[in-house]
């Protein structure tokens, strides 16, 4: 499966990520990414995990990414350098191969660098912030697509990642079906919701119609 034929990547990108959390909220899967944020909230992006799961490094110091050839088109990069907020693990040379090979997006429990050439780019970079000290002789690629955790959040390989400009959210691949078409029953309800109000409709009256108070409540 391809990112052109991959229907439920499809879906997911229409879907914001207040939607699919929501979803998740009713179905019981934790799946929002704690504090993991865009570097610019134009930033969207969504696509299929790509892991990278980083360590301290040792003597003599591992590499901290040469992998990026092996990413697929369309892949989100996933990296796990488990918050560490003192050591980068990715820049500028990584943001412009990855645009170049039509990567959708990256995200890191962590920090970057360089996010200049990210805004100037469109290349969505997700994190817990930016600074400029590399993780260079500091940490180290431990493994390549095995499970991390990305902000309090499991990332399976192959997963899909949805991120807008409020955070980013994972939908687990066995539950990604029940997620997206829950997600689509909640946006269709608020759709419904905001047509009522521009109609006249008092908004408690619309919502108390479209049950807007259970929409998110756990099955």
């Amino acid at each position: 499966m391809t990112a052109e034929t991959d229907k439920n990547r499809e879906r997911a990108a229409k879907l914001d990520t207040a939607s699919l959390s929501d979803a998740m909220d009713k179905l019981g899967i934790n799946g929002q990414c704690y504090k993991i944020a865009p570097r610019d909230s134009s930033f969207r992006m969504c696509g299929r995990a790509f892991t990278i799961l980083y360590g301290p490094a040792g003597t003599p110091p591992g590499t901290v990414g040469d992998y990026i050839d092996d990413v697929p088109p369309g892949s989100v990069i996933v990296l796990d350098n488990g918050g560490r907020d003192n050591a980068t693990v990715w820049g500028d040379i990584l943001t412009e191969i990855a645009h170049r090979r039509g990567i959708a997006g990256t995200v890191i429990d962590g920090i970057c660098r360089d996010v200049a050439l990210s805004l100037k780019l469109q290349y969505p970079v997700y994190s817990r912030g930016h600074w400029m000290r590399t993780g260079k002789d500091r940490v180290q690629v431990e493994a390549t697509n095995i499970p991390v955790n990305i902000g309090d959040a499991r990332v399976q390989p192959g997963d899909l990642l949805r991120g807008d400009a409020d955070g980013v959210v994972v939908l687990p691949k066995e539950h990604e079906d029940a997620i997206l078409d829950t997600a689509e029953q909640i946006e269709a309800a608020e759709n419904r919701i905001r047509d009522a109000v521009r109609s006249g409709t008092r908004l408690d009256d619309a919502r108390k119609a479209n049950r807007y108070h259970q929409l998110q409540t756990k099955s």
